[in-house]
């Protein structure tokens, strides 16, 4: 009888719990639990800027060190790569004859054709996507929901109507299969993977699932989820939103987890508008993973869904003042601040921040996406650019894009100043003009 060994591509689920993936392969032979360190996120590419910035990447990397401390107490261990997964992984499913390549459901487009190049070298290969990202399965949306592209309000509801029949967390894996004692490749060990250095003072989060759980448990025992509508848009406040993005979006924490453990406070203690408001939020995730599998490349073009593209274009100057906070608007300065200090940035910071990039500066979205992508430690494909498309409106907004009135903002969430004041976002920066220079290079006096 011949062996059946699998390959668990990891990916955007660095956890044990609720893993269908580890469910699956706890009866192969033998299993290789495999990450991919991609060379090109860490090089300028499209947009002139790096996909992985440092923030990112300690918190990535600290996600890994726990993965890596949880796989060997099943007697497991993760391996790390430093290459593209389309190059490594067929590689070795020949070397160490891999029969069945397992991983998350992938919604980004080069990770779709990452896995399209996979498949297309090793032919014979079995592949299975969970669905273990989202709340809903593919063979959901294939059952009756309406077209993504007709916006948010006919998903939700259709949604709605579904969630109390949706797989409920799976339990932690006990064992596993072993792992070979080495992979059949020379590795790159001029990377550091794991870290080595204590974590930026300023960094709000830790990475991992030990990190996540605890977080969660610390948030639903509280009674901030009671008010969670209502302080949801602050600007500042660690517990005025759930501050959970940053591990779901890497995977250490499930959606399901998410949504199961909010169930069971509203049994607790009664549904209001504020846990209802969680689950749309969780919902909205999940819409922007759909719509952005369904979009494909479109999701990263200038015009976006629409027909004409929008009258926008770059501004190198404006690009570096807007990303640096040294922009005429002392708010917007504020929000460019923390994100670059802490990499998070509040979704109310955030919106205004975009609107600013694409309506007062006029500036091409997808400049504005690329830096968030680079800085955001909760950075996930299909929501920073889906929202972003919505912001400059080439996505599904029926409106046409968001225009924040950036006064009217500050007087509704910082009309003390005080979060411009934490940020320094005043620092003279308001009498400065956008450009220096005109169109043909004169400076502007």
């Amino acid at each position: 009888m011949s062996s059946r060994n699998s390959l668990y591509w990891i990916t955007n689920d660095l956890r044990i719990d609720d893993n269908e993936l580890l469910q699956r392969a706890k009866n192969a032979d033998l299993l290789i639990c495999l990450y991919c360190v991609d060379p090109k996120w860490f090089k300028p590419w499209r947009y002139h800027v790096a996909q992985m910035g440092k923030k990112r990447w300690q918190f990535l990397q600290e996600g890994l060190a726990d993965l890596h401390q949880r796989l060997a107490a099943l007697g497991q261990r993760l391996f790390i790569v430093h290459q593209a997964p389309e190059e490594v992984i067929p590689t070795l499913c020949q070397l160490h004859n891999i029969s069945d390549l397992l991983l998350s459901r992938q919604f980004g487009f080069d990770e779709r054709r990452a896995l399209a190049s996979i498949e297309k070298q090793q032919p014979h290969l079995s592949i299975f996507e969970s669905d273990h990202a989202t709340l809903l399965p593919a063979s959901e949306l294939e059952l009756g929901f309406p077209n993504l592209k007709g916006g948010f309000t006919p998903f939700k509801n259709r949604a709605l109507m579904v969630l109390d029949d949706l797989v409920q967390p799976l339990p932690a894996v006990k064992r596993l299969p072993p792992a070979p004692r080495q992979l059949s490749i020379d590795l790159d060990t001029s990377v550091n993977y794991l870290p080595t250095t204590a974590n930026d003072t300023k960094a709000l989060f830790k990475g991992g699932e030990t990190q996540a759980q605890s977080h969660i448990i610390n948030y639903l025992s509280s009674d901030a989820l009671s008010h969670y509508k209502q302080t949801r848009n602050a600007l500042m406040g660690f517990t005025h939103s759930s501050k959970l993005s940053a591990w779901l979006n890497s995977g250490a924490l499930s959606v399901r987890q998410v949504h199961a453990q909010v169930c069971q406070y509203e049994q607790k203690h009664g549904r209001n508008e504020s846990s209802q408001w969680m689950i749309f939020e969780l919902l909205w995730r999940e819409y922007f993973h759909w719509l952005s599998l369904s979009q494909s490349q479109s999701l990263f073009t200038f015009k976006g869904l629409r027909k004409n593209p929008p009258l926008t274009g770059y501004y190198a100057e404006r690009f570096q003042k807007w990303s640096q906070g040294n922009t005429a608007y002392p708010l917007v300065n504020a929000c460019m601040r923390e994100l670059n200090a802490t990499g998070y940035l509040s979704n109310r910071g955030r919106q205004i921040a975009a609107s600013c990039f694409v309506n007062e500066l006029q500036l091409d979205w997808r400049y504005g996406a690329a830096w968030f992508e680079h800085n955001l430690l909760d950075y996930q494909v299909s929501v920073n650019w889906g929202n972003w498309q919505y912001i400059a409106g080439v996505g599904v907004d029926p409106r046409g894009g968001r225009h924040f009135n950036i006064e009217k903002q500050q007087k509704s969430y910082d009309p003390d100043k005080y979060y411009i004041n934490t940020w320094c976002g005043h620092e003279d920066f308001s009498q400065q003009a956008s450009d220096s220079v005109d169109a043909a290079d004169w400076p502007n006096v």
